[in-house]
């Protein structure tokens, strides 16, 4: 028997941990893994506020795909289309002409993207908070918007400067929120010309409560502690609009902000309307509790889907009911996706993944957070200090828990580095204005 070719379309949280158990538990002669993704590495998302707050390295919240998967073959580019009638995925490499990669069983989890909306003026002046990228832009754009207000004389300038606007109050838009103003708050001793007061820190949240994984209680306690800081928070309430970076609110308040930070919601990749796969109605793709594809009552051989883009039942709620879009979810559902594809090659019948949402915890800035896990509800130091420690223990590799641990360390005996890099995301700027132009 030939060894199985296995394509894993994705190196996010379920197609890195597959990938890696799989090279672990299948012989060489078993199984050929190929992981396909447009990035080098897989970002650990949970440390990305952490990450732009300066916490830790930006470098220490991803994971180097060719130095963890040494037993896979990488290829750096884009899926833009699977015919799994055919078992063939195309793929756009970085550079050249789009490949055909042949396969046997395919692992489809490409993730998800921001969930925007047609709002006017969103395209030019939003910004979301999913990817490394955007979280080092966020950081250096925030402490640059410090430097405009610090040496402006323009009042409005100010104002415009010194107003931040994150949309979404899930755990993404709450700990991004809460890290940056600690941030800056950190940054304006450095600062003389301004004060904390300046600062107008804003969350608008579509409905009238944040943070709707933990309960109510806990959802009431962020938003006090968060209003104890000063910060703006509107609830049930709706952006409208954002054309030329003027805020409009459907509660009828307006005003101009620099920084509008996007994080209400996700869906799956659009790189799956480019697939024969099944789907639902949220255009996920359709599971059995074993993590096979499925359409109707028929399993698609050979197919395989978790994550944040696959309709997962969750067998330990009532009948109907999906698996949230969590990394909790995510990381286990690839471990047992791992071995029933194992169990599958072997001539196994595959497990139904079967897991109870163990409870969530969520900084709310340095020393600040929220946990409700197994029913048991902490805050403050000792709530921020689970967050810590779970998500350490999640991160893929000895390697990166050394790291974001001694970056943690450091930070209980060094001040926080609040310098903006803004060249970094313009870097040939200064180079092409002094070389003379040609012809």
């Amino acid at each position: 028997m030939s060894a199985q070719r296995i394509l894993v379309v994705g190196a996010g949280h379920v197609g890195l941990y597959a990938a890696l158990r799989m090279s672990k538990k299948l012989r060489a002669r078993e199984a050929e893994v190929t992981v396909v993704d447009p990035q080098p590495h897989m970002t650990y998302q949970p440390f990305l506020p952490e990450a732009a707050a300066g916490n830790i390295s930006p470098r220490h919240s991803v994971v180097p795909l060719r130095r963890e998967l040494k037993h896979c073959k990488i290829v750096s580019g884009a899926v833009t289309r699977i015919e799994h009638s055919r078992k063939t995925a195309t793929v756009q490499p970085i550079i050249g002409p789009p490949l055909e990669i042949e396969y046997d069983q395919i692992i489809v989890a490409p993730g998800s993207v921001s969930r925007t909306l047609p709002i006017p003026g969103l395209r030019e002046h939003g910004i979301g908070f999913k990817t490394i990228g955007e979280a080092i832009y966020l950081r250096n754009h925030v402490l640059d918007r410090l430097d405009v207000a610090a040496v402006t004389t323009d009042p409005e300038t100010r104002r415009r400067a010194l107003t931040f606007v994150f949309v979404g109050g899930g755990y993404a838009g709450i700990e991004a929120l809460a890290e940056m103003e600690d941030m800056s708050r950190d940054a304006l001793k450095y600062y003389p010309e301004l004060n904390v007061g300046d600062m107008h820190w804003v969350l608008v949240e579509a409905t009238q409560r944040v943070l709707p994984e933990v309960d109510r209680d806990m959802g009431a306690y962020t938003v006090q502690q968060l209003l104890k800081r000063g910060l703006d928070i509107r609830l049930d309430t709706r952006l409208e609009s954002c054309v030329d970076g003027v805020v409009k609110l459907s509660d009828g308040d307006s005003f101009a902000s620099d920084t509008i930070v996007w994080t209400a919601g996700v869906k799956p990749s659009p790189m799956l309307d480019n697939t024969d796969l099944p789907r639902d109605d949220r255009r996920r793709i359709t599971c059995l509790p074993t993590l096979q594809v499925v359409d109707g009552d028929t399993v698609v051989e050979g197919a395989w889907s978790a994550g944040d883009c696959a309709a997962v039942p969750d067998l330990t709620g009532p009948p109907g009911t999906f698996c949230s879009p969590s990394a909790q979810h995510a990381v286990r559902q690839a471990v047992r996706m791992a071995d029933n594809i194992r169990a599958v090659i072997r001539g196994k019948e595959p497990v139904p993944y079967k897991h109870k949402h163990v409870g969530s915890v969520a900084s709310l800035g340095l020393h600040k957070g929220v946990a409700q896990v197994y029913g048991i509800k902490l805050k403050g130091p000792l709530a921020w200090f689970m967050h810590r420690t779970y998500h350490v223990s999640r991160i893929p590799s000895f390697n990166r828990k050394v790291r974001v641990v001694i970056d943690w360390t450091l930070a209980f005996f060094l001040r926080r580095e609040v310098v903006a890099l803004g060249q970094l995301h313009d870097p040939r700027d200064e180079f092409t204005e002094v070389t003379p132009k040609v012809g």
